[in-house]
């Protein structure tokens, strides 16, 4: 099986190594992926602008390449240009963060996804839930550092890669979006769909007293703070039972959610 890994986290990101690691031994691997990070990026293609590809290495001395794009960008480098045969399967990730519910659609992790399915390939997107009560740990010097603990992570996503080897996709799928809880209480993948919504999003301006360090986070002192916003958000903690944010959440075990990049709704018929 030849296997396109991407990420929208950047080629240097620790998950991108993780999920290296976790299906090499099922294929011949392929790591294309931005030059930096690009989180939240959505779809968004460089159509008719120049790109820049540079080899690389991951911490373990592996070859991969960058290139100066988005992630859908880097799927379409890897699977049409430096990929000598079509890829079988796409992974992107391994997010560090979380993508769950409608809100997925926003995010550059599952998006590269989406764009190899238009290409004709199947893709999983996976993601790593970091709990902050555990994964934000202080080193004996006080100092803050996040740990990244891809162990589970890796388990599952080479899991169900092995089952896809043996079984192919199921019928009518050719997405399937992974999360996997930092702090999870179960091993046990659940089969879930997507929730309405992950993120409650609300626009704050410079009288926001609760967020104004927030506000004036990286502000250029030249600038005007009068027409000045920010976008902001909170993640949202209850989901419906049957829901990837409830199996990541509540539940805090792997959810599996299967998807069709086809969102034709059938159905209508005298509306």
């Amino acid at each position: 099986m030849n296997i396109l890994i991407s990420n929208d986290d950047g080629v240097y990101a620790p998950g991108i190594l993780a999920a290296k690691q976790a299906v090499e031994d099922l294929g011949d691997v392929t790591v294309v992926a931005p030059d930096k990070n690009n989180s939240s990026v959505g779809r968004r293609i460089s159509l008719f602008k120049h790109l820049k590809i540079e080899n690389c290495k991951l911490d373990d001395g592996s070859e991969a390449f960058s290139v100066s794009g988005s992630p859908a960008d880097a799927v379409i480098v890897g699977a049409d240009y430096l990929m000598d045969k079509k890829p079988d399967l796409v992974i992107t990730g391994i997010n560090q963060g979380v993508n769950i519910s409608c809100d997925i659609t926003s995010s550059g992790t599952v998006c590269a996804a989406l764009e190899a399915v238009s290409l004709g390939i199947p893709a999983i997107a996976v993601s790593l839930y970091m709990d902050p009560e555990t994964s934000f740990k202080k080193d004996d010097d006080g100092e803050w550092y996040i740990d990244y603990d891809f162990s589970l992570t890796k388990k599952v996503l080479h899991d169900i890669v092995l089952k896809i080897i043996n079984e192919g996709f199921p019928q009518g799928v050719n997405l399937f979006n992974l999360n996997v809880p930092s702090n999870y209480e179960s091993e046990e993948v659940e089969i879930t769909g997507l929730a309405p919504k992950m993120l409650d999003k609300k626009v704050i301006d410079n009288t926001d007293k609760q967020k104004e360090d927030f506000f004036n986070y990286e502000l250029d002192d030249t600038q005007g703070r009068d027409d000045l916003i920010m976008i902001t958000s909170n993640l949202v903690r209850q989901y419906p039972q049957g829901s990837d944010g409830y199996a990541l959440m509540v539940e805090k075990k792997p959810s599996l959610t299967p998807l069709n990049v086809n969102m034709t709704h059938y159905k209508l018929k005298d509306w």
